[in-house]
């Protein structure tokens, strides 16, 4: 079982605070390191002891929440606390992890709290094989392998080194199910693997001996510089 998330509160307002504090005990996987009053209070306590959350209104004395923010070079996890919406696109700036208006109510605070677990949670790693349905049977294709995939109206044949796959389903479910890190629609008729392109120019894309059109409303993704 992984530890708790140790929890600071920056509050200024007594009862906010306690009620987060409250909040913060009752939830399975929270625990309270201590209530700040203020942002300089706050910094101090980061310099001394380390944090996994910070619950951090705004509208501070002295110190607003946000320069707060700006001013740590590794943030722990934030979640804002603020009586006022307009701050919200802000907060997104510094990759908050969840913004709750007051007065934040407990099911609310429910939501956030499992948005800090999901958020350190270990990325799930992308598929390296993918399976389809060929002839009632499941085929396992290595994504390796996969040169590229052409559209045959309700059907789909896939492309590999050594033969290519028939499979009943279109090519836009095909793109949803392929990482985009390695794959990209040109046409569509076609997705290509990157790994296989030989070269391309603004009209078509090679892979080996295969040629392939590029479409009109996909050329500028094939262009971009990250393609």
């Amino acid at each position: 079982m992984s530890d708790p998330l140790r929890c600071l509160i920056v509050e200024d307002e007594s009862l906010p605070a306690e009620l987060l504090a409250e909040y913060v005990r009752q939830t399975p996987g929270l625990v309270l390191s201590g209530i700040c009053p203020d942002a300089i209070f706050a910094l101090e306590w980061l310099n001394r002891e380390p944090v996994d959350v910070l619950f951090l209104d705004i509208h501070l004395p002295q110190l607003k929440g946000l320069d707060m923010l700006a001013l740590l070079s590794d943030p722990p996890l934030v979640v804002i606390t603020t009586a006022y919406h307009e701050y919200a696109l802000q907060g997104y700036r510094f990759e908050v992890v969840d913004y709750l208006l007051k007065p934040v109510d407990y099911p609310r605070f429910l939501e956030a709290a499992d948005k800090l677990r999901r958020r350190l949670m270990p990325p799930t790693p992308p598929p390296q094989v993918l399976v389809v349905n060929v002839n009632k049977r499941k085929v396992r294709i290595p994504l390796s392998d996969i040169i590229y995939m052409e559209s045959l109206k309700e059907y789909c044949r896939i492309y590999t080194s050594e033969r290519s796959w028939l499979t009943q389903a279109t090519l836009t479910q095909m793109e949803q199910r392929l990482p985009a890190a390695r794959f990209l629609r040109i046409h569509r008729s076609y997705i290509v693997h990157l790994e296989h392109i030989t070269t391309y120019n603004a009209a078509e894309v090679i892979l080996g001996e295969v040629v392939l059109p590029i479409g009109r409303t996909y050329k500028s993704v094939v262009l971009s510089p990250k393609s």
